[in-house]
Order: structure tokens, then C-alpha cells, then sequence
């Protein structure tokens, strides 16, 4: 337990100039490199996590947050079943679909897609589609009419703009087990742009009913549910299905889950690499140390003759190291919170500063960096700055009360 008599002296010692001025200035720069790396730590989690949520929330925008379905990829009620799982808990919406694999072609051009088909009445309950209509409605979906919506980069890779027709070829096998395929056309009624790859490249928006009838099912093959937070999905639509034979259920965290453990490698190894930035900052705090008790060593001397006890000098120069790495740690947090809490302000002075725009509008989805400082975060990297300053000072303080008195005061 740190005393007052030692914090007294160590605090002495960090103010001494009589160690020299490089002691000094590794000292200052011991203290400069925790903050930076604690700041810059902070402040980058904290732009992937606003990225993390920037992407969840358009990857969900087109997709429910669980899908149900029959276990033999039949179809069923959808619209009997939706009416039940709107009256359960945390459910804000709930919507038959149908999806099919299919290839659209125009022209000369064609492109693998999911065909999906959609109730325009319940559609929005369970995705946000009306935002990224361009200049169109889901009432421009018709029943009976064929008509499509596309994702823009689906459309630009066909070179299809709307009101054009586009073929969809769909691959069935007959009784006998032949490869039949079954042709339709279709009218492109408007294209989309959500800002996600795998849905504007990929997907392909019609009525339940068309497609339905151009698949050859009976009705919905799943029942898409949007829920009030979606962490709760997981959870409670296994407990929606529970005790219903034949159905059974996927979450957005399953249908999904390359891609978040993608983005949970990236932050780790990010996370790894600018803590690696503190544990130099740490090892100048040891060099910084060695320094001051080669250069103190009659002070250590005199300490020891007067009474002072070998534990204490350690806990001298503990508290002096701690002193250093602690308020490099603070003003880092300190530093790192404003930062993460303002960084699309900094990052917009900079731009009108320099002259240059940081994501182009003409060719990124996102404009502004986007920010997310989670306390779990600040806890953990403050807490990891903490640690590693405290064990750079373990070796430098028992250094310290290995000093022998006689030997250091022999020729003084």
C-alpha cells in the first residue's frame, strides 16, 4: 500500500531535473505515447463501431430480423401463422415471402439472383424498402402485373433501366427427375439502392402472389418477423416456433454470420496492433526508470540508511512509474472520448482544411464517418493502459531496492 512518505518522494523525483534532460524527455514522451495510444485506440473502435452499425442497420433495412419456416422447404399458411406471431412479444412486424435462386437476363447480358417475393401491404412492417425506392412506391407493385423492383447494381450489370422487360429463367426438375426450366417476363418497375452490396447486387423484388404462381409453390415458403430490438430475435423467435411441429427458424446472426465474425476478427486484430503502440510507451516507462535509478542511487542510499525499508523504495519507484503511465492513461481516455464523440466535426474541419473529401459521395454509400463509443471499450483499453504500465514498473523499482547503500556511498 502506497504511503504518503512515498508518493512524497516519488513525485520529488519526477520533478528533478538532476537526472539529466534526456531522463526528462523520455520521461514526457513516456507519458505522450500511452495517451496517444490509448486516444487513438478509443477514437478508431469507436469509427468501426459506428461502421459495424452503419452496416447492420442496411443489412437489415431489406431483410427481417428471423424467418420461419417449414423444415421441408414446403409451403404453409404464412398469412394464419403471421397473425399469431404479431400478438407475441416484441414482435413489430411480421410478413409472409418467398424466395426463389434464379438467372435474369436482358439482352445479351444476365446475372444470378434471389427472386423474392413480398406482401405490399406488410412489406414495410419488416424492412424499410419506401427508403431506397427510387421515385416509386411499394404500391407500384401490382398483383398479377409481373413487375419488379431490381437493386442498382443488379440493374447496371444488366444494362436495364425501368420500364424495360427482363427474362427470369428458373430451374425445376419434372416427375421424372429431368431438368425443366420455366421462363417468365417481367416488367421492371423501379430499381432500389439500400447500400449494401448483398442486397443491391443480388436481389430481385416482386409480388408474393407472381412469384408464387412462377415458382409453381402453393404460397409463402417463410414468415420474415421484425422485432423492437434485434438482439432479441435470436432468443425469442426459438421460442415463437417452440412446440409447432415442422417449423423451424433462422436469425439474421446465422444468416449473416461471416460477415460479423469478419468484423469482429478486423476490430481484434486493430485492437492488438494499437496496443502495441502503448506497450512501447510502457517499455519507455522501463527504460525511463533504469535511467532515474542509476541516476539516484546515492538518493537510494541515503533512503535505506535513514530507514527506509527495501518494500518501500520499490513502492517509490512504483508510484513514480505509476504517476507517469497512469495520467498518460487518463488524459488518453480523456483525449479519446472527446475525439470519438466529435470525430465527423474533426473530420470535416480537416476536409474544408486541406481541400479533400474523405469518402466521395460518388462512389461510397456512407459520406460521414460515423462514431459509436461503447463504455465496455473505454473500460477495457483504459484498463489494459493501466495494466501494462503497472507491470513496465515492476522491474525498474525491485532494480531500485537491490541497491546496496555501502557499495553506492563508497566513493561519494
Amino acid at each position: 500500500m502506497l504511503r504518503p512518505l512515498e508518493l512524497a518522494i516519488a513525485l520529488r523525483f519526477v520533478r528533478s531535473r538532476e537526472a539529466g534532460l534526456f531522463v526528462s524527455f523520455v520521461t514526457w514522451a513516456s507519458l505522450a505515447g500511452v495517451a496517444l495510444g490509448v486516444a487513438a485506440l478509443i477514437t478508431i473502435l469507436s469509427v468501426m463501431n459506428g461502421f459495424e452499425a452503419e452496416s447492420r442497420s442496411r443489412l437489415l433495412s431489406l431483410a427481417g430480423h428471423a424467418t420461419v419456416y417449414r423444415t421441408d422447404g414446403a409451403a404453409f399458411d404464412g398469412a394464419g401463422l403471421a397473425d399469431v406471431a404479431r400478438r407475441a412479444p416484441g414482435v413489430v412486424g411480421a410478413a409472409e415471402v418467398i424466395e426463389q435462386q434464379a438467372l435474369i437476363v436482358h439482352g445479351e447480358e444476365m446475372a444470378p439472383a434471389t427472386l423474392r417475393g413480398v406482401d405490399p401491404l406488410r412489406e414495410e412492417s419488416v424492412t424499410r424498402m419506401s427508403e431506397f425506392l427510387d421515385g416509386a412506391s411499394l404500391q407500384d407493385l401490382v398483383p398479377g402485373e409481373d413487375r419488379l423492383f431490381l437493386g442498382r447494381a443488379l440493374a447496371f450489370q444488366l444494362h436495364v433501366v425501368p420500364g424495360e422487360e427482363v427474362t427470369l429463367l428458373l430451374p425445376t426438375v419434372d416427375e421424372d427427375g429431368a431438368l425443366v426450366p420455366r421462363l417468365r417476363t417481367f416488367h421492371v418497375a423501379a430499381l432500389f439502392e439500400a447500400g449494401f452490396a448483398e442486397h443491391d447486387a443480388t436481389l430481385a423484388i416482386g409480388v408474393l402472389a407472381d412469384v408464387a404462381s412462377f415458382a409453381g409453390t402453393q404460397g409463402a415458403t417463410g414468415l420474415r418477423l421484425r422485432y423492437s430490438d434485434p438482439y432479441l430475435a435470436p432468443a425469442a423467435a426459438r421460442q415463437f416456433v417452440s412446440g409447432q411441429a415442422g417449423l423451424a427458424v433462422r436469425d439474421w446472426t446465422e444468416e449473416n454470420a461471416g460477415y460479423f465474425r469478419a468484423v469482429r476478427l478486423e476490430k481484434t486484430m486493430m485492437a492488438l496492433i494499437l496496443l502495441l503502440v502503448v506497450a512501447v510507451a510502457a517499455f519507455n516507462i522501463v527504460a525511463m526508470l533504469v535511467m532515474v535509478v542509476r541516476a539516484k542511487r546515492t538518493d537510494i542510499a541515503i533512503l535505506r540508511t535513514i530507514g527506509l525499508s527495501a518494500p518501500r523504495i520499490v513502492r517509490v519507484f512504483l508510484a513514480q512509474g505509476l504517476l507517469i503511465g497512469w495520467s498518460g492513461a487518463v488524459v488518453g481516455v480523456a483525449a479519446g472520448t472527446l475525439l470519438a464523440t466529435h470525430v465527423d466535426a474533426v473530420a470535416g474541419a480537416l476536409q474544408r482544411l486541406f481541400g479533400f473529401e474523405i469518402f466521395d459521395s460518388s462512389v461510397y454509400y456512407i459520406t460521414q464517418i460515423p462514431s459509436r463509443l461503447e463504455a465496455v471499450d473505454v473500460l477495457l483499453i483504459g484498463g489494459a493502459a493501466f495494466l501494462l504500465t503497472l507491470l513496465a514498473t515492476i522491474y525498474p523499482s525491485r532494480r531500485a531496492a537491490a541497491v546496496a547503500p555501502a557499495e553506492a556511498l563508497r566513493y561519494e
